[in-house]
């Protein structure tokens, strides 16, 4: 039985990311501290026919963490994805932006991947087999808004830990990471608090392909590097509709 495992699973991002796995037959095991949107993901998983399992657990808390990978290999079998996708913004003036506040970016954002990765990693080796490891990274590992350093600092990091895992884990376990652009989630987050998004012909023009991204665009692009990428690893693709492509001039 093929096996992905996603930190932040259960809204956004993470959520069609879990859903699109399940449509392809995969076991799915979510990992959030939004309970509520957790359960909600994975019984329209089940309602469909699919196997789910949602733990709640903080990506910052790494014994959490640890601890979901085991219930995970316990439930299903070693995972044959991992799916990095916990993070969160810290925005702050940067001379009011504290350590503490630093530190939880970084213990979300990257220590979290280390830790799922790892355990992760070692299931997959004890069962003799291989798999895919896909980290959620950012257009701001290159580009920046003021006032985001601990946010870009962890994404950053997700790159670099990104091939230096590829290097480290290969041949077996592949690793690479995908950096969206401006993603819209308003529509994927759990019902009570989900919100019908609008876009203005700015917002879709400053895109190349005339459109804000969607957390769909992210999913397909997970399938493909779990699925269709075998003689890919340590990359980061940036999907993104052109913007860090694209030359700005103010007028």
């Amino acid at each position: 039985m093929s096996v992905v495992a996603i930190t932040a699973g259960a809204q956004g991002i993470g959520r069609a990311i879990a859903f699109a796995f399940a449509r392809k037959g995969y076991a799915v095991s979510i990992m959030d501290a939004a309970v509520d949107a957790g359960e909600e993901a994975v019984g329209m998983i089940v309602h469909e026919g699919g196997r789910g399992l949602f733990t709640e657990a903080h990506a910052g808390d790494e014994t959490a963490v640890r601890a979901w990978i085991g219930k995970t290999v316990s439930e299903f079998g070693a995972p044959t994805v991992l799916v990095n996708n916990a993070g969160i913004m810290v925005r702050k003036p940067f001379l009011e932006l504290t350590t503490a506040d630093f530190d939880r970016a970084l213990s979300v954002g990257l220590r979290a991947a280390f830790v799922a990765s790892q355990a992760a990693a070692r299931a997959m080796t004890d069962a003799d087999k291989g798999g895919a490891i896909i980290n959620i990274a950012s257009t701001r590992w290159k580009m920046s808004e003021p006032n985001t350093e601990a946010y870009a600092a962890s994404k950053g990091g997700i790159v670099a830990l990104t091939h230096a895992m590829a290097v480290s884990l290969g041949p077996r376990i592949r690793v690479n990471a995908i950096s969206p652009g401006w993603i819209e989630t308003r529509d994927w987050q759990f019902s009570g608090r989900a919100q019908t998004p609008h876009h203005s012909e700015e917002d879709r023009n400053q895109h190349p392909v005339g459109r804000v991204g969607t957390p769909d665009d992210i999913a397909e692009a997970c399938l493909f590097l779990a699925e269709h990428a075998g003689f890919m690893t340590g990359q980061n693709l940036v999907i993104d509709g052109g913007m860090t492509v694209k030359m700005i001039y103010e007028e």
